[in-house]
């Protein structure tokens, strides 16, 4: 039997079966989300000119300690016209430009007023400059401000709107076919038979994508039979299939030979990893299949460690990987395997510690997790403090 598919070699071998999506220009308010298809720059000039930090008034530094006549006011959208001269003020607001002629903001709380008269009670702005934004404190017209590939994300959007930008520049939205296996499932609340169990997996899968730019197609529950499965694979319309259970070697795992009747090329099947082995990926037509474990811990941790990033991937992400962070271990750990373990684990006190009991089938535990600890294959026993790899659950 040949040797099982490392995670890294799974993951470039997955990203190679199709580039991203088209391109396409979206509204603000739809292209949150998604990934940048271009590089963006800067349209205008933020601030455009210098604008006033406190409430307040404008004066000249050199006129400092007074005493200023107060000329007039400057709001935020309403500018004061007129130049600040010789020992004159300006009233000013957060936010307000600043008039010609002043260069300096002495807060209000350091000013005594009476009438359009203005004297210094504080020690003053320590510096010429003090309080105030300059023109291009935050960016310059054309300057770089988002790079291609990179998510965008509440800020960024802000950013953009900021910068000049109406329409911005992305993927498509991606859509996703998921499909689960099996003569034992029936839908969630349904009555059941001796032997039959509630289907989850499309429900979790269709959550897991639920924060990205994706239309989710359910095409429900097929049963183990191979006429039944290749029928439902040929007419798939949609740029990724997810398929989760029947893709291990059993007489009623029949998705992979399914697939292949309906048109598909499988890239590679088995991967070294724990829990979700019998994970497998390839593409039938212009459609990316990606195969998941029945049990629903593997298909959480595979969708985890390879839908959500294809998905990223497709839609154009710079960078798909799920980011790992580092904890300390709060108990010991015992040497690993050959397979990449992903372990459910809950943070507290002493650091990250697994769930007592690991197997597949266990959705309490996965429930109860905010993060799997990723153990490399044959890593040495670990001692409890000792820092691991962590993959966070939101």
């Amino acid at each position: 039997m040949a040797a099982l598919l490392s995670v890294d070699d799974a993951q470039r071998r997955l990203f190679g079966l199709m580039p991203p999506v088209a391109r396409e220009q979206a509204a603000l308010h739809d292209a949150a989300g998604r990934w940048t298809a271009t590089p963006l720059a800067a349209m205008r000039t933020q601030p455009d000119r210098a604008l006033s930090a406190m409430d307040g008034y404008a004066i000249r530094f050199a006129d400092l300690p007074g005493p200023w006549t107060v000329v007039g006011e400057s709001a935020a959208g309403r500018p004061l016209s007129q130049v600040i001269g010789d020992r004159e003020a300006a009233r000013i607001f957060t936010g307000a430009a600043l008039p010609d002629g002043a260069d300096t903001i002495l807060v209000q709380e350091d000013g005594v007023r009476d009438g359009a008269q203005l004297r210094l009670s504080g020690d003053g702005p320590g510096r010429v400059g003090a309080h105030v934004r300059m023109a291009g404190l935050d960016f310059r017209t054309g300057d770089p401000l988002i790079d291609a590939g990179m998510r965008l994300t509440p800020a960024r959007v802000a950013l953009a709107a900021a910068a000049g930008h109406a329409r911005l520049p992305v993927r498509r939205r991606l859509r996703v076919a998921i499909v689960a296996t099996g003569d034992e499932l029936r839908p969630a609340g349904s009555p059941l038979a001796p032997g039959q169990l509630p289907e989850s997996n499309g429900t979790m899968l269709a959550a897991l994508l639920a924060d990205l730019p994706v239309d989710t197609i359910d095409l429900g529950i097929l049963p183990d039979r191979l006429d039944a499965l290749t029928s439902a694979f040929r007419a798939v319309d949609a740029d990724l299939l997810i398929t989760t259970g029947g893709a291990s070697v059993g007489d009623h795992d029949l998705v992979r030979p399914a697939l292949k009747a309906a048109g598909a090329d499988i890239d590679f099947w088995r991967v070294a990893i724990r829990p979700g082995k019998p994970m497998m990926a390839g593409r039938m037509r212009d459609v990316i299949v990606v195969g998941l474990p029945g049990n629903p811990v593997s298909a959480f941790v595979t969708a985890h460690v390879f839908a959500r990033p294809l998905v990223a991937h497709l839609c154009g992400a710079a960078d798909p990987l799920p980011r790992l962070a580092r904890a300390p271990l709060a108990d010991a750990l015992a040497a690993n395997g050959p397979r990449a373990d992903y372990m459910r684990a809950v943070h507290g006190p002493g650091g990250v510690g697994p769930a007592a009991l690991q197997d597949s089938s266990m959705l309490r535990t996965l429930a109860a997790a905010d993060c799997l600890i990723v153990r490399p294959p044959h890593a040495p026993a670990a001692a409890a403090g000792e820092m691991v790899d962590i993959l966070p659950l939101a």
